[in-house]
This record gives structure tokens, sequence and C-alpha cells, in this order.
């Protein structure tokens, strides 16, 4: 006989009506303000009530590859403190919308080989896995599930089982988590902010429970992408003062999904018209001294640094940027798009008249990396033409040269000496403190 964990959080963290639980989660489809395509397998997706937190649960979900047969749901213990992960015995779950199946030979690889422990109790009255089965189920027909409770674990537990599994297409990996709780609305913002800096820069050395009750699954997850050179792509934060119009005491969401490659590429992959219209409508708004709304991805929320350079008549107009990223993207790249247009000393500010003819192309820098030499000639071996853009500094002196600039100086020896004489130094100079740093970028070019 096959033993069903029945739904104990329904009429609490979810409707327990079919209807209305169908309807529920058919508004979050139509409210979505998801502006992805991407096909992924694994997200980080918030568990609050679904009145809450649904919105975002669900546009998370909904982004991953319909065509998995099985959906790992890593999620913290609130209820019962234990050692390592949990398992249950359970075949299925149910839900008001049905029941899924519960794949107990993954489950049993995971008590084999990972330390899993089965541990019903523990299951019976937690919300972090159930509340994201109705959404589940509302997209997919035919998908069994792995649930995972974390009590007391290391994430690189996670981190391996992610990569044991996730080689086969079949596998998909929720990780659920809320943010910040019961902080006021302004304090639980800036804290979310930093959380989510953390998870999309890589960088979760000091990751804590205090920042997201599903810290542990987040951290492996993220090591996971870090092994693999992929990248968390933002799709929304918010907290629960947008519905309960409580600004004292709330609790923050947020999701991303797992990309494979960089966050550069997937911007010029599936955004790269948006840069460029961004560019053209912040300068034209200048001139029309209207305030311009602008509705985009959330991964421009994300820390970048970028160039704006234009040009007229295939001459250079302007061009500005930022060698370091220190704000968000669509923050570096609007200010950017202004500076190049009307503060770039070299030419005058650009004039309406003048808007028809300017082309905009933006290059989204990496994070510098140092170059190690002790002689001028290891430093120009550690150069690639055509691919690394370059960063010289000595005390005061900074300079910086694009990619692109390759195309104009081919020879390695000359870059370096033009890049010198910008920054104000003699073309031969060297000294003991002459710093050189390597970056890439992507290159977004109006046509």
């Amino acid at each position: 006989m096959r033993k069903i964990k029945e739904a104990t959080v329904a009429n609490v963290f979810y409707s327990g009506d079919v209807e209305d639980l169908q309807l529920h989660i058919e508004s979050f489809k139509q409210n979505s303000k998801n502006l992805y395509t991407y096909r992924t397998r694994a997200v980080i997706v918030p568990h609050a009530g679904l009145t809450y937190s649904g919105r975002l649960a669900y546009e998370g979900i909904s982004q991953i590859d319909k065509n998995v047969k099985n959906i790992f749901i890593f999620a913290p213990s609130h209820r019962v403190g234990f050692d390592g992960i949990a398992i249950s015995s359970y075949d299925a779950w149910r839900t008001p919308l049905g029941i899924t199946d519960v794949n107990q030979q993954i489950c049993s690889e995971l008590f084999n080989n990972f330390g899993a422990k089965i541990n019903d109790d523990a299951m019976l009255n937690e919300h972090s896995i159930e509340v994201e089965l109705p959404i589940i189920q509302s997209l997919f027909s035919d998908v069994r599930i792995i649930p995972v409770l974390i009590g007391k674990e290391n994430p690189e537990v996670i981190r391996d089982i992610i990569a044991a599994y996730y080689g086969n297409p079949d596998n998909a990996f929720v990780i659920s988590s809320d943010l910040s709780h019961y902080l006021t609305n302004e304090t639980a913002k800036e804290t979310d902010k930093i959380t989510a800096q953390m998870i999309e820069s890589g960088n979760i050395s000091g990751f804590r429970y205090e920042q997201a009750c599903g810290a542990i699954a987040i951290a492996g997850l993220v090591n996971f992408a870090n092994n693999n050179n992929f990248s968390m792509i933002r799709i929304d934060m918010a907290n629960s003062a947008e519905v309960s119009d409580d600004p004292s005491r709330v609790v923050g969401y947020g999701t991303w999904f797992l990309y494979e490659g960089n966050k550069n590429d997937f911007i010029a992959k599936y955004h790269p018209a948006f840069v460029i219209d961004i560019c053209k409508l912040i300068i034209k708004s200048e001139f029309d001294e209207k305030p311009l709304s602008i509705i985009y991805p959330q991964v421009f929320d994300e820390f970048g640094a970028c160039f704006v350079t234009i040009e007229k008549n295939g001459q250079l107009r302007g061009c500005i940027g930022s060698m370091v990223a220190y704000r968000p993207l669509i923050t570096d790249l609007v200010e950017h798009a202004k500076d190049a247009a009307f503060k770039d000393m070299r030419f005058s500010p650009v004039t309406e008249d003048e808007l028809p003819e300017l082309k905009f192309a933006v290059s989204i820098l990496t994070e510098p990396e140092r170059v190690v030499f002790e002689t001028e000639e290891q430093m120009m071996n550690n150069i690639v033409p055509y691919d690394d853009g370059i960063i010289i500094r000595d005390g005061d002196y900074q300079a910086v040269y694009l990619p692109s600039v390759w195309e104009e100086i081919s020879d390695k020896r000359e870059f370096m000496r033009s890049l010198k004489v910008k920054a104000g130094l003699a073309p031969d100079y060297f000294s003991n403190t002459f710093e050189v740093y390597k970056f890439h970028t992507i290159y977004i070019k109006e046509q």
C-alpha cells in the first residue's frame, strides 16, 4: 500500500479549496513581471504563504525546463532540529491539486551516498517544501519530486548532490528559501540587497542564516555555479510589506535562476536591443524634459560596469564608462549614456538635431584581474591582443583601453605605449609600483 503524505499547511499557507487555489496560481501567471524566456534547471524561490510570495515562487519555478522528470526540493527545517539532511519514506505527497510521486530510487541514493536520514517527523508539519508543490503541480503534469529537508549541514553536501545529478537533463533543483526576517521595511531592503549581491557575484563568504533561512542550500547552489562558471540571474525581489502594508516587521523574498554561462553573455544574448534602446531613450528624454519610466529585466539590477560609446558618421562622438562594478548595471548604463552624450570633455554636448545620426555601442566589463609580473617583458607576455582590455595604474595616474582599441592599435607594445601616454606617463614608463589589470567585455553595437 502506498504511503501518501497529506497536506498539512493547506488553508494556512495556501487555499485548501481546489478552485480558489487554481485561480490564485493563475493570477500569478497573469500578474507576472518576469521578462525572461530562458529555460533553467535550478532556481531559488521563496516559501512564504502564497498570498505573500507566490508570484515570485511561480516566476522562478515557471523558468524550469518543462521536459524534466525529477525535481529536487531543498528546504530548511523550521520546526524540528537535526544534523545533516532528511528525506521521507512517503511514496507521494498530496495537495488539493492532486498527488505527486516521490522518486524513492533517488532518495535511496541520497541515503546511501550522501548521509541522508529518513525523518518523517521533520517533514510532517513543515511548510517550506509543501508550499512549492501546488505551483509545481500546476506547471508539470508528469514529474516526481525528491523532498530534502536541511538541518545542520555543510553547503558542500548540497553542492555535491547537485553536481552528481545535474549531468542528467531529467533533473531540476528548487532551492526553497525566504530572505531576511522581521526587520523594518527599510532595513530589510538593504539587507536583502547585500544578500542579492553575494548570490549574484558568487562571493558567499560569510553568508549567514540571518540573511536567508535556506542559506545552506543557497550556498550549495552558488558553489556549484562557481565551480562550473555558471551564473545566478535575478528574476525579482520583494517583501511582505507589499501585501500586508505593514512596514514594521517584514519578510524578504527573492527568486533567481541558474544560467549556464556568465551574466554578461546572458545580457548580450537575450537583451542586446534593450541595452541600445535605453541609451537612445535616456538621451532623447533629456531633450523632452519628461521623466522616463523604465521597465527592465531584473538582471540589470545586478552590479555591473560598462562603457557607452557614441559615434556620428563613423567618428567617435563620446565615450565614458566605469572600470569596476560598484552599482546596479541599469544605473551605470543610464548615467554613462548621459555622460557620453553631454559630459565627455573632448566633445561639445550632443544636440537634439544630431540624434538621428548617432550610433551607440556598449561594452560590459568583467571584473578586472590583476596581472602579476616583475619585468615589463613578463607583463607583455600576459596580455592577449584583441581579447584583453587593459587598465594601468601608478599612484594618481590611471588609464583604460577597451578591447575594441586593438582594432586601431594591433601591436602589443604600441598599444601599451599609447595607453601610458593616455594616463599622462611617458611611453616607456615602468616602475616597481606600476599596476596592470586586464578584463574582458561583451560588446553590443547598434546595427
